[in-house]
């Protein structure tokens, strides 16, 4: 069994220790992201991740995704930046230019994030935070230096998030030395109203929980916005420099050093 990074209220996270709990763990992602736990949501870059789980601690039999420490309720899928592997080992190489950003933190270690979920009737429980808990000491074990990652508003309609990507864009976009743009056959403009004409409180609100918590951490954001059909999604980047997280979190989730 691999090592409990993180545990509370009966839950516990730790990464899949073989085939087959990165396999449940597929399932877990296909429920979420498509309705069916039946078969794997699975793609090229799942053999070199790292897969974090989130487990409910209970031997309660029957379950649709059993481990053998509990009940799986959700993960995050975890990619270190191998040294001299092609920009292209990267899932968000896909959407964004992300090699002029690799160039020029050449001496930084970058992880990558994403295929995020949590099932859905455990939504109130403490699942997302003992991701996040889990991620952080994974990277503090890795000493990564940034995260990065796309992250996602429900739908193929950028006009349906008119306000929030308007605002991420003149708030939240990378300064020069984070910056990263959508691949130009690729972009969307985020910049769809005039900023002084939304309402920035209703904006931020209005943000999917996960883009919302990257955005208090002290994330950037990068430059335009990719239609993915195959999800549904209207995809943003996330650069995350673990420099930039604002030292008010490390009370609750602990100094980078340690």
């Amino acid at each position: 069994m691999a090592p409990v990074l993180a545990r509370k209220s009966g839950f516990l996270a730790r990464l899949a220790c073989d085939d087959e709990e990165r396999h449940t763990a597929q399932r877990l992602r296909n429920l979420v992201f498509r309705g069916n736990g039946e078969v794997p949501d699975q793609d090229r870059f799942d053999e070199a991740c790292d897969h974090l789980l989130v487990v409910r601690e209970t031997q309660d039999a029957g379950g649709e995704f059993q481990l053998p420490d509990g009940d799986l309720v959700g993960t995050y899928r975890l990619l270190r930046q191998a040294k001299g592997a092609p920009i292209d080992s990267f899932y968000s190489a896909g959407e964004f230019d992300i090699a002029p950003l690799l160039a020029r933190k050449a001496d930084h270690a970058f992880l990558e994030l994403g295929r995020s979920c949590v099932r859905a009737d455990m939504r109130d429980q403490p699942v997302a935070e003992l991701l996040w808990q889990g991620i952080w000491n994974y990277v503090r074990e890795h000493r990564v230096d940034v995260m990065i990652g796309c992250a996602s508003f429900a739908g193929t309609d950028p006009e349906a998030h008119a306000d929030a990507l308007t605002y991420l864009a003149h708030k939240v976009a990378a300064p020069a030395e984070w910056r990263v743009e959508a691949l130009p056959q690729r972009f969307s403009t985020m910049r769809r109203r005039n900023p002084e004409a939304i309402d920035e409180r209703n904006a931020l609100r209005s943000l999917p929980p996960l883009i919302k918590g990257y955005v208090r951490l002290g994330c950037h954001v990068g430059e335009g916005a990719v239609i993915d059909h195959d999800f549904n999604t209207t995809d943003i980047l996330i650069v995350l420099p673990v420099a930039a997280i604002k030292p008010r979190y490390y009370k609750h989730f602990g100094a980078p050093a340690a």
